[in-house]
């Protein structure tokens, strides 16, 4: 079984760690992005009128879950974490969202979908090649034919280590510290996250592996999907060598 975590101590102050992932300008592109794919040949049988869905693998406190559904999106999620989940079935409109506990490497929604989507890293929670994988399958699983699997995750940043350093920080402010750990032969990571809370320092480590963008291209096509486009972002600016992440769309055959 998958460690959770993102349990109560990591689901209470999620949503106000990093507050500028919620601000409009980041989120309506995001959306915007994922309702037109998540529309895009949803039909029933005979061409009748299908509402268009989403599956979100990671759905954790519902930050694109809850405006992707209000642009009409029947969205379901699965998160190992309940008590995630549990932030986002006590927001405004959770009632139009389903939530499944599970592990979305394995778990099922129980219905296909026109889009499934992994945003913000979360493919770098799966620590194994062998379950990122096995996750592309999953996904590829819940698709209807052409539909799309999209994932926003970051380029390894190994550039800016320099020979015989496997520590970089990520967050240097009062208050508030984060280094992420390579390693390098095994193509992990684990970030180191230090706050200051009444006076004390807490801190969490949780490990990620890093995956380059030709390598989920190969697990997408174990899965039988292929690379549809890539950009370096939600407003689809060009990716280049210096691109920081990538947001990238598998397409299964229909």
């Amino acid at each position: 079984m998958r460690v959770d975590y993102f349990g109560e101590g990591v689901a209470a102050r999620y949503d106000e760690d990093d507050p500028g992932m919620f601000a409009p300008e980041v989120i309506a592109p995001t959306v915007d992005f994922l309702a037109a794919l998540a529309t895009e040949g949803a039909a029933g049988s005979g061409g009748a009128p299908q509402a268009p869905s989403a599956l979100e693998l990671g759905i954790g406190t519902g930050r694109v879950a809850l405006p992707l559904s209000q642009r009409g999106v029947l969205v379901h999620g699965i998160d190992l974490s309940a008590a995630m989940v549990a932030r986002l079935r006590a927001k405004p409109g959770a009632d139009r969202v389903t939530a499944i506990i599970g592990d979305f490497v394995t778990a099922t929604a129980g219905r296909a979908f026109r889009l499934v989507y992994l945003v913000y890293n979360t493919i770098n929670n799966v620590t194994s090649q062998d379950d990122q994988v096995e996750c592309f399958r999953n996904a590829a699983a819940h698709l209807e034919p052409g539909g799309h699997f999209v994932i926003e995750v970051g380029v390894p940043d190994l550039r800016r280590l320099p020979p015989g350093q496997a520590v970089v920080p990520f967050t240097v402010r009062p208050g508030r510290l984060g280094f992420d750990e390579y390693d390098l032969v095994g193509q992990g990571m684990v970030s180191h996250h230090y706050w200051e809370k009444d006076g004390q320092w807490q801190n969490l480590s949780v490990p990620f592996r890093y995956v380059w963008p030709a390598e989920l291209d190969l697990m997408a096509r174990l899965a039988g999907m292929r690379l549809r486009e890539r950009w370096a972002d939600w407003d689809r600016a060009p990716f280049t060598a210096d691109s920081a992440k990538h947001v990238s769309v598998w397409r299964k055959p229909g």
